[in-house]
């Protein structure tokens, strides 16, 4: 889908749209349009959307192995992580979507199970919004190793980035290299008119892309590998969905039920994705659109969250001096949005962990945990 037509901006018109970019050798721009979100936000999201739908989401789970009935699997033996107690869940199939550790399960199904994913490690560096005048982002197609650079305003910040390199194995939390950060910020100063510095790096994040290595690519660069998602059956009925992106995990979702729905000989009306709007959904402009900016990833919640603070003005004040959100934004993901530690809260609902280090590691002192553990029992 088409936001609007792209088209050629000249210099002046550059320069208006981005009025601190670094004029030297600029000769104009291409202006296209696109889409923002939080990936961390839309997966809870999802999630509560997925429970509303009737499915049983589970968090801190492992799964430490798959059940086989007739040499075919037929459901998985897994740990709750906070008891250590260990359960079983049995079904027709079993779909394997677990991202970068898709492998590690496709080796449960079969012990020979070539290698199909390689985990590519993107990063991320927040600057101060001041390094990114106006709404326009930054968009250089070809950076000193072919790879895209992007500046992009986000939640009142400014975000750079990102980097492609391979990994050997996956990482449940993988950490930016020093190496990874210095090539952002060198290629980002040279399009911003205030070159940033290491020190103006207000926070740094990672995540691994899980890359489907389709036959005869093994050690091809991980740029160059196609970002499209594989369905894959084992030989024991495992159904695996690998790679794919953010963009397109409403396909991956209809190819990867209909694929097991059709080869375990399985009735099931079909696949409502296309057209099913996910949990909090409230039309941009409309009269229900949050006006207070950081209220707006609640969508049609965000009401709730006015009422609650307005009830107990405690929750009305900050997290932190430097963000926005409020104490109540804590509590109904306590309550709401399946969080069990202040990790999950200040880094995966808030998102402070990823905007404002320095804040996060203030909030997370002793003196200010047990402050939050008794008000929210954390």
């Amino acid at each position: 889908m088409n936001l609007a037509p792209s088209h050629l901006l000249s210099r002046d018109e550059t320069i208006r749209r981005i009025p601190n970019i670094e004029p030297d050798h600029l000769l104009g721009g291409v202006e296209y349009f696109d889409g923002q979100f939080d990936d961390s936000r839309l997966a809870i999201t999802l999630a509560r959307t997925a429970v509303h739908q009737g499915a049983c989401v589970l968090n801190y789970t492992r799964v430490d192995g798959l059940i086989k009935s007739g040499g075919l699997v037929g459901g998985v033996r897994f740990t709750d992580t906070e008891t250590g107690r260990t359960h079983t869940a049995e079904g027709s199939v079993v779909i394997n979507a677990t991202g970068i550790f898709s492998d590690h399960i496709r080796l449960m199904d079969d012990e020979k199970a070539p290698r199909a994913v390689q985990p590519s490690q993107g990063v991320h560096l927040v600057l101060d919004r001041s390094f990114l005048q106006g709404d326009s982002a930054i968009m250089v197609p070809h950076t000193d190793d072919g790879r895209v650079l992007f500046v992009i305003p986000w939640h009142g910040h400014v975000v750079v980035g990102t980097t492609d390199t391979p990994m050997p194995h996956p990482e449940r939390d993988p950490q930016p290299t020093e190496e990874e950060i210095d090539f952002i910020l060198a290629n980002a100063g040279r399009y911003l008119q205030r070159v940033p510095q290491r020190s103006d790096v207000l926070a740094s994040f990672a995540g691994q892309r899980p890359l489907v290595h389709p036959e005869g690519t093994e050690g091809v660069a991980s740029k160059k590998i196609s970002r499209e998602h594989v369905v894959e059956t084992g030989p024991k009925g495992l159904v695996s969905v690998m790679g794919g992106k953010w963009t397109t995990y409403r396909k991956m979702a209809e190819d990867g039920l209909d694929r097991a729905l059709a080869e375990n000989g399985l009735r099931a009306p079909p696949c409502r994705t296309e057209t099913l709007r996910i949990h909090g959904a409230v039309d941009r402009g409309s009269a229900d659109w949050p006006s207070v900016e950081w209220l707006e990833v609640y969508g049609s919640e965000a009401p709730s969250l006015r009422r609650w603070m307005q009830e107990e003005p405690a929750l009305a004040a900050p997290v932190h001096p430097e963000m926005p959100c409020t104490l109540a934004a804590l509590a109904w993901g306590l309550r709401h949005e399946h969080a069990r530690s202040a990790e999950d809260l200040l880094h995966r609902r808030v998102r402070m962990g990823a905007l404002r280090e320095r804040a996060t590691r203030e909030s997370r002192s002793e003196e200010h945990t047990s402050e939050l553990q008794s008000q929210f029992r954390i």
